[in-house]
């Protein structure tokens, strides 16, 4: 009956465009919620940065977190990915203003060069600090 209980709870949780198995309900801190806070995202409160879930965009960010700025050449090497991979899912972070992507010339070689914008540092600490209400959440049960 618990089980059934708690399966049915999941579900609920659920909007009509979730997957199974989408992360909701996971949270910084444990309070009177019923186990359950909220962690503030760019949509919803409750949900994942689905932006960044992504792996290679989680990847992204990460890589340009720990570098003040990367070439397109330099990501595509880090990730080992391809160019057109690489391009899509940056042009995503781009338009969420995550990333910022500058064009120059060295020599008469074209160069593309990322940086993670102060919205996107932001974005990954909310991303992160969520995984981490996730991970204490399951060990504390």
């Amino acid at each position: 009956m618990a089980k059934q209980s708690a399966a049915k709870n999941a579900t609920e949780r659920r909007s009509v465009g979730d997957k199974p198995g989408n992360l909701r309900g996971a949270s910084s801190s444990s309070s009177s919620n019923g186990g359950r806070a909220s962690v503030e995202t760019k949509n919803n409160p409750a949900e994942l940065d689905r932006l960044i879930h992504e792996r290679m965009r989680l990847a992204i960010v990460s890589a340009l977190a720990v570098n003040a700025s990367l070439t397109f050449n330099d990501l595509k090497e880090i990730l080992q990915t391809s160019d057109g991979n690489l391009s899509v899912h940056a042009r995503k972070l781009e338009d969420a203003e995550y990333i910022v992507c500058t064009k120059f010339f060295e020599g008469r070689t074209p160069k593309t060069e990322y940086r993670l914008t102060a919205s996107g540092r932001q974005a990954l600490e909310r991303y992160l600090n969520h995984m981490e209400a996730l991970i204490h959440a399951t060990r504390a049960r």
